[in-house]
């Protein structure tokens, strides 16, 4: 019995991650035509707040040449270090923290209306802007770190949970907006949170191509795909790849989408699974009731 209960196990858990694997189809496809204009580059990479090898990542940006950069857990030390990017990327918006919930973001490319919301937790931002490509159309992008769950500290994943299905409604609410969410999520993309974050408008470019697990990039045996980037239907692939070791335990993440409004007709969008909205909302109240309680502040240092 035991034997055949961890083998339903397996293959349950085999189905889950199914949809990660080249043999599944792929959820986004690859642009035949890409216009220089209205194609973005993005790199998101977690610096780990203590990690000081700031010419790693100074390399890894300088090689692969993002639009956008966005770095998280970065402290005013990794801010001193990464001013220099400024000289080619002028557009910016910086939110060091020394709780390694600090996030910055350099643009190549205007950002109109950049803010830092703090959506759940106090401490814990994430940044939504627009950004102007050069073709002039505008994409918004959400910038997102949301805290991790940490039993040892009696700390739930119930933030987490909130603050991905907040964007994830936000972005429901952008339909005439091309929009991109890219971080370090803290969760796998077939994570029941995830599921229910992904199908407002968003595709995950690595469903038919691969894990790219990127967390933890100092343990070769156990890595899980953590740093994500989802996009509305309204794109297509040019390139994504994992990039090299930094110093971090998370390794820096790449992509590179082509507008194509077109691309709708052939990415059909996910269809929502009958109880996730009422799933959604009860991660967000869980959220709230938590919050009214104090119960959702962290615990330890």
């Amino acid at each position: 019995m035991f034997l055949a209960a961890t083998v339903l196990a397996m293959l349950w858990q085999c189905r889950k991650i199914y949809p990660y694997t080249p043999p599944a189809p792929t959820r986004v496809k690859r642009t035949t035509r890409p216009h220089p204009e209205a194609t973005l580059k993005l790199l998101i990479c977690n610096v780990l707040r203590e990690n000081r090898e700031y010419d790693r990542v100074l390399r890894v940006v300088q090689e692969n040449d993002p639009d956008l950069f966005l770095a998280v857990e970065t402290d005013d030390a990794w801010l001193r270090a990464l001013e220099l990017l400024a000289r080619t990327h002028p557009h910016t918006v910086l939110q060091p923290q020394d709780n390694y919930y600090g996030m910055v973001l350099f643009s190549r490319f205007p950002l109109v209306d950049p803010q830092v919301k703090f959506l759940v937790q106090e401490d814990v931002p994430s940044i939504h802007t627009g950004v102007e490509l050069p073709s002039g159309n505008r994409i918004f992008l959400h910038g997102l770190h949301p805290r991790p769950p940490e039993p040892i500290r009696d700390q739930p994943s119930t933030p987490r949970d909130a603050e991905l299905v907040i964007v994830g409604r936000a972005i429901g609410d952008e339909e005439d907006c091309p929009t991109v969410v890219a971080g370090d999520l803290n969760d796998v993309a077939w994570s029941p949170t995830s599921q229910l974050f992904a199908p407002e408008r968003s595709a995950d470019p690595r469903m038919g191509r691969g894990f790219y697990n990127s967390f933890n990039a100092n343990n070769p045996l156990f890595r899980y795909p953590l740093d994500h980037v989802f996009h509305s239907n309204d794109f297509k692939l040019v390139a994504l790849r994992r990039l090299e070791h930094v110093g971090s335990d998370h390794f820096p993440m790449f992509i590179q989408l082509s507008y194509e409004p077109e691309a709708e007709a052939e990415q059909p969008e996910p269809r929502k699974r009958p109880g996730d909205e009422r799933k959604a909302q009860e991660k967000v109240e869980e959220q709230v009731a938590a919050a009214q309680t104090g119960e959702d502040r962290p615990s330890g240092g």
